[in-house]
């Protein structure tokens, strides 16, 4: 029999929202296959374990580094796999050695825990009994044809968006659809977490003349078969 594969989520922002379960979990595995070690050591450090064995893992080695990790596994290892923050495979590295996993008859053991998208939609005012999570939108091929398709839809979408293009994704939607509405999410459970919600064209007059174009964003656009608390 082989090792277990832990999916296991990490803090969005504070280090409070790890679970019971997941410090267990991190505390007994053998390896823990991270996105950047540092940012894992700072996680570890804070709920007290130490001199774990850690493995870099991100978008940039999965190929080679899955393998690496599947023969661990297959050596009876038990992984723990974490990103940076929230859940591994939510835009984040992770899909591929849970498809090498399922190939090879591996158990997987998915944790419940944080995620940006769950309370960016729960705080955003839209329905959200019926929404649609469509991660980062394309930086250049295909963006133009993923936005219209976000805009058209009638559930509520959720994106993520960077620092560097969210203004360009703002007056994207305005040129589209200049009525919709907005919502975004900035620095969820952290101090300074804020909800701005109307038009794209006026939550961009609210980022720049308040300085607060930083960190990432999640982005609610109401879906055209409004809720009916909407207006």
């Amino acid at each position: 029999m082989s090792g277990i594969l832990y999916i296991v989520p990490t803090p969005i922002g504070n280090l409070e929202d790890i679970t019971l379960r997941a410090i267990r979990i991190l505390s007994e595995v053998d390896i823990i296959a991270c996105e950047d070690t540092r940012v894992t050591k700072k996680l570890l450090n804070h709920i007290e374990i130490f001199d774990k064995k850690l493995i870099s893992y991100h978008n940039y080695n999965e190929n080679t580094i899955s393998e690496k990790l599947i023969k661990a596994l297959e050596n009876k290892d038990n992984i723990a796999l974490v990103s940076d923050a929230g859940s591994p495979g939510i835009s984040d590295p992770g899909y591929r050695l849970v498809n090498k996993c399922i190939k090879k008859d591996i158990i997987i053991t998915p944790l419940p825990g944080a995620t940006a998208l769950i309370p960016a939609i729960s705080a955003s005012g839209f329905a959200n009994h019926d929404f649609i999570f469509m991660g980062f939108p394309p930086q250049k091929k295909g963006r133009k044809t993923f936005l219209e398709k976000v805009l058209s839809s009638g559930s509520t979408v959720i994106l993520y968006e960077s620092v560097h293009r969210i203004i360009k994704l703002l007056d994207e939607i305005n040129v589209q659809t200049p009525d919709k509405k907005i919502c975004i999410a900035k620095e969820i459970t952290k101090i300074y977490e804020e909800f701005i919600r109307g038009t794209a064209s006026e939550i961009k007059n609210i980022l720049i003349e308040n300085n607060k174009i930083k960190g990432e964003f999640v982005v609610i656009i109401e879906g055209n078969n409004k809720s009916k608390n909407s207006k």
